[in-house]
């Protein structure tokens, strides 16, 4: 009788990193639309939302689920989007995206977007660690379903939230970024209503 052998865990996935460019129009300006955690059912007013937008780009932060998603996504704008913990399948997706916001020759802003870069309010070190060489100044991530705007690490972190099926109490939404006048504003937008969703203090903005 053979003796049983001990089975071998799966080696570790590599992690993938790849890089994007979005330009700023000639009058400085910039809207991206910014989703997460569809989990192959994004809510059936979430393309509406979305095209009434107009966005230059859409950002889907991972835990996509049927690939399909991005296809109907990539009707309304070119899409980026990274894999998230339950996209396995998704081989050919980045595990983060350094996506550089290019106005003329020079970089106005350096974006990472990846799944899962938050403990709580906290930024992981790695995550941290990841956007530090990059040179990005800001973390878009999903993973929670939780809507977040905050800063840590000297970075800011932006959870757009899940248009995906409903966990718990949380929304249903989905985030804008925009570039105007020198400025980054980043907010949310209730899929439901279309309305804006900022239930504590007005949307983010940066210099």
């Amino acid at each position: 009788m053979r003796p049983v052998q001990p089975s071998k865990k799966p080696k570790a996935r590599k992690w993938l990193e790849s890089q994007a460019e979005l330009a700023l129009s000639e009058q400085g300006e910039l809207r991206v639309v910014v989703v997460a955690d569809t989990h192959s059912q994004p809510h059936p007013l979430a393309a509406r939302r979305i095209e009434a937008l107009s966005p230059s780009a859409i950002l889907h932060a991972g835990d996509i689920g049927n690939l399909g998603v991005l296809d109907e996504l990539a009707q309304i704008a070119r899409v980026i989007a990274v894999r998230g913990n339950i996209d396995e399948r998704a081989s050919d997706l980045p595990d983060s995206v350094t996506i550089a916001v290019r106005a003329g020759g020079e970089t106005a802003l350096t974006l990472l977007l990846m799944h899962i870069a938050v403990y709580g309010p906290r930024i992981r070190a790695d995550a941290a660690q990841r956007a530090g060489r990059h040179g990005a100044r800001m973390i878009v991530c999903g993973h929670s379903h939780v809507p977040f705007i905050g800063k840590d690490r000297g970075l800011t972190v932006f959870n757009p939230g899940s248009i995906g099926p409903r966990r718990f109490h949380l929304p249903i939404v989905f985030g804008v970024l925009e570039i105007a006048a020198g400025k980054l504003t980043v907010r949310h937008v209730d899929c439901e209503t279309g309305e804006a969703w900022n239930p504590a203090s007005p949307p983010f903005q940066a210099g």
